[in-house]
């Protein structure tokens, strides 16, 4: 029997804790299962969409075995906002060539659906055998566009959520968990820190 843990201290900016690292740990071993089963022993091309996938893609690329490139693409709907802006901006794109090649979206969080349909949109435009998508957050409450994700990590509530590669205003991001994020803070942590 595992013995009791120490509850771990809340951010003083959060409001509470949605996902802990260990539920989050878990998870992305079990996409990462997922993920050997979708691609077994093929290679395919990781498109990670930065900044907010980064520690989510590099902890879910440590559970495959199968050759993987990687590239990193920029596009953002939020700057140092909480809702997005509603069009998604490309801010740095694609340096590996996609075509014939398996493609697996890499995304923090689904959830109006503009940005993943958009840029699922235009890597199908490049000719791969395949396009799917893996995202760690979905919030289907939000959806303004038809869009589901091949994998998901976990559905949440409609809620600013932080942690774990997630920010508000470039902080946050290094948390281990993910936390929904106090009211006062959303508007307050744009100008100054903590």
């Amino acid at each position: 029997m595992p013995s009791p843990r120490k509850p771990t201290a809340i951010h003083p900016d959060l409001e509470s804790v949605l996902l802990d690292a260990d539920q989050i740990r878990r998870r992305v071993k079990a996409l990462g299962r997922a993920l050997k089963r979708v691609y077994r022993d093929e290679e395919f091309t990781v498109v990670a969409i930065m900044n907010g996938a980064i520690l989510f893609t590099a902890d879910l690329l440590r559970e495959v075995d199968n050759p993987v490139r990687l590239d990193c693409i920029r596009i953002s709907s939020y700057g140092a906002a909480t809702e997005s802006r509603g069009i998604p901006k490309l801010i740095h794109g694609l340096t590996l060539d996609v075509a014939d090649r398996h493609v697996l979206i890499v995304d923090d969080i689904l959830d109006t659906g503009k940005t993943l349909s958009l840029l699922a949109s235009m890597i199908g435009g490049l000719k791969p055998k395949s396009v799917r998508v893996c995202v760690l957050l979905d919030k289907e409450g939000r959806r303004q566009v038809p869009f589901e994700a091949d994998l998901v990590g976990f559905k949440i509530p409609d809620k600013f959520v932080v942690g774990y590669g997630l920010d508000f205003a470039e902080r946050y991001r290094n948390l281990t968990c993910i936390g929904v994020l106090r009211p006062d803070r959303q508007s307050s942590a744009a100008g100054k820190p903590g």
